[in-house]
């Protein structure tokens, strides 16, 4: 029974044992073994491994590309332009060993990058003119910042794979006092419009109204040039057949006559009884039964 027991125990304690002296590496991850503090392994293979238990412990390191966030800084460009910039970085592990014995972990790694690009940006952003900031030789400029970067980050077992600017803004009192500029350039620019608009319809108007009044002329006149054409004609006529007629052309004249001063039933007229113009009505004579 007490072997038994002992037996158990042993058992328990290789499993223990075995338990504590096997650790397995990711294919995201690369480890550094430890003893007491001080690396004694690196291993960047994913896989089975073995440290002595309760002597050595592991840290892992992750080796894919990661990203970084870095907070808005304020950038004074060399015309005295100021401009938030937010950017953010894309970053590896390539020296696990240099990594842990510089900055001991992500967390440390990330503050001390942060600090780096955002003083990067500072330098190089702060040599230029806001129109070069805000047009494409920009690409340029990140270029340096990420060289100059990269060079630190070395130091730090890391390198940086991309820097970029994600957004680049005006603080708000001059983002305020820029839209009110812009405003006022499109207000009086709607008011030029407004005006030329205007003149032009005056224009127009005025256009048209003379060629509605030539348009008119013309039409009376030629209107005019019609009825003398045929007033003419008329009276031709009325030639023609007076030679032809005479007697019967001036009963037909006075017929008119009469029939023009005597319309509406009210006219009076005062005239002698042998006047000419009453000379048709002496010849007619009474109807015979």
């Amino acid at each position: 029974m007490k072997a038994g027991k002992i037996l158990l125990a042993l058992i328990i304690l290789l499993g223990a044992t075995l338990f504590f002296s096997v650790f397995v590496v990711k294919e995201v991850n690369q480890a550094i073994v430890l003893q007491f503090g001080d690396p004694k392994k690196i291993i960047l293979k994913p896989g089975l491994n073995f440290k002595i238990p309760f002597i050595q412990n592991v840290v892992f390191l992750d080796k894919r590309i990661l990203n970084l966030d870095t907070p808005p800084e304020e950038v004074i460009a060399s015309d005295q332009k100021r401009l938030i910039v937010d950017a953010f970085a894309r970053f590896q592990i390539i020296d696990p060993l240099k990594f842990y014995i510089s900055v001991g972990n992500e967390r440390v790694a990330r503050s001390r990058l942060a600090t780096i690009i955002n003083s990067r940006i500072r330098n190089v952003l702060g040599q230029q003119e806001l129109q070069t900031l805000l047009s494409q030789d920009r690409s340029k400029q990140m270029a340096l910042i990420q060289d100059g970067v990269n060079r630190e980050a070395e130091n730090f077992g890391i390198k940086i794979v991309d820097v970029r600017i994600k957004r680049a803004d005006l603080p708000q009192a001059n983002s305020d006092a820029i839209f009110r500029r812009m405003q006022t350039e499109r207000e009086r620019e709607a008011k030029e419009f407004r005006a030329k608009g205007a003149e032009m319809a005056v224009t127009i108007t005025s256009t048209a109204d003379k060629e509605v009044t030539v348009i008119l002329a013309d039409a009376q006149k030629k209107s005019e040039i019609m009825k003398g054409e045929g007033d003419g004609e008329r009276n031709r006529i009325f030639a023609d057949a007076f030679g032809q007629d005479p007697e019967f052309f001036a009963f037909y004249r006075a017929m008119q006559a009469y029939e023009k001063s005597l319309i509406g039933g009210e006219t009076s007229l005062i005239l002698s009884p042998d006047s000419e113009f009453f000379k048709f009505f002496g010849n007619i004579k009474p109807k015979t039964e």
